[in-house]
């Protein structure tokens, strides 16, 4: 089967010689872990996980790039830098404090510490606004029309949007504002919270279209709305279905209307309770499941069934622990990898506390369970 065909299959809980192997990336801490424990294996690595690693045997996928962040983007500033940290503003506006030991390639060991965010009041949302003209020529690749033709007889998913390029509703308010004003937002300034939302809508929708009339369909698009914290989501059902529900209920709308087989949302926390109103808005792919908030694939698909299809899922903790707890945490998801509509990867990022050795074991372990030989593991 085509790459192409196995994930069509997969996601129609169909037969197939194997179900899809993905993986996202690795923290630079863990890259330059593993260049040190496994040299001459990991100097065939790409890094490009998304796309494709044919060392790891990864499934390819095909992204369509545009470009849905600011333009012009802030200009990055740094206003302090010791041994410790450094205070910079960022090209979404925002002021962080990081940390500057253990940084590897650019990659913190840690969550910066945000000091300051663009949009305070009402009176800022007009600069933002103006940054964010859809459909603007400089959000797409030069010598996208050539590769047309090329995705018409594709035998790979074909993916709007690189990871993380379209980020959602409350994603994006989130760095306009940070979380906890945002939080007072919704009631200090209502009629801007409802202005947001509509416009963003409206910015995805029409920046996406010319492409979308273009290439005629794609698999499937992800929109990227980290909405939760571990114990759940960052604002409640009321305000989520006041809000955001009717504007992703059109932007899923007109994706589906364009030749878009299915809708994803990448989400991270424990956002259980907002499930029901994604799938009403039409949400066909849920990702990446994250472990650490006490969610599993097993216990959604149970509560939601098979009209949501469901990515991730992996521990990375229990990865880390070697092979007897990979084995049994892998084998935990086998009844849902037979069944179909589930692409088991990590939750996350592979991080630096996973050795090699216990990466490989991982990977070599989960091919088997991705062509059914359960037995191996059982």
């Amino acid at each position: 089967m085509t790459d192409l065909e196995r994930f069509i299959a997969c996601m129609e809980y169909q037969a197939a010689d194997r179900r899809p192997n993905h993986e996202l990336c690795a923290w630079p801490q863990t890259k330059a872990r593993w260049e040190e424990e496994a040299p001459e294996v990991v100097k065939h690595y790409t890094w490009n996980w998304f796309h494709q690693e044919p060392a790891m045997k990864l499934d390819r996928r095909d992204f369509i790039p545009v470009n849905y962040f600011f333009i012009p983007a802030f200009e990055v500033e740094v206003f302090e830098r010791t041994d410790d940290y450094e205070i910079l503003r960022h090209p979404d506006g925002s002021i962080t404090k990081a940390l500057m030991r253990g940084t590897v390639g650019g990659g913190r060991m840690s969550m910066d510490q945000h000091l300051e965010h663009p949009l305070k009041t009402p009176e800022d949302w007009p600069d933002l606004k103006r940054r964010l003209v859809a459909a603007a020529p400089e959000r797409y690749v030069e010598g996208l029309d050539a590769r047309l033709a090329a995705w018409q007889e594709r035998d790979v998913p074909l993916i709007l949007g690189e990871n993380c390029a379209a980020n959602g509703f409350y994603w994006r308010a989130r760095e306009f504002m940070g979380t906890e004003n945002l939080s007072l937002a919704f009631y200090m300034y209502p009629d801007m919270m409802h202005e947001i939302m509509e416009f963003f809508a409206d910015f995805i929708i029409e920046t996406s279209r010319p492409v979308l009339e273009k290439v005629g369909s794609i698999e499937y698009f992800t929109l990227n709305e980290d909405l939760s914290m571990k114990t759940g989501p960052l604002l409640g059902p009321d305000l989520f279905r006041e809000y955001i529900f009717p504007h992703l209920k059109r932007m899923v709308d007109f994706f589906k209307s364009h030749g878009t087989r299915y809708f994803g949302l990448d989400t991270d926390g424990e956002p259980t309770v907002l499930i029901p109103l994604f799938m009403e808005a039409g949400v066909d792919i849920l990702w990446p499941i994250e472990r650490a908030s006490e969610v599993s694939p097993m216990e959604w698909r149970r509560e939601y069934g098979r009209g949501m299809r469901l990515m991730g899922g992996g521990d990375r903790r229990e990865v880390a622990k070697g092979p007897e707890a990979i084995r049994r945490h892998l084998l935990e998801m086998a009844p849902l990898i037979e069944e179909g509509g589930f692409i088991p990867h990590l939750d996350h990022a592979a991080s630096p506390d996973i050795s090699f050795d216990n990466w490989q074991y991982y990977l070599d372990a989960k091919m088997d369970l991705l062509a059914g030989d359960f037995c191996k593991l059982g």
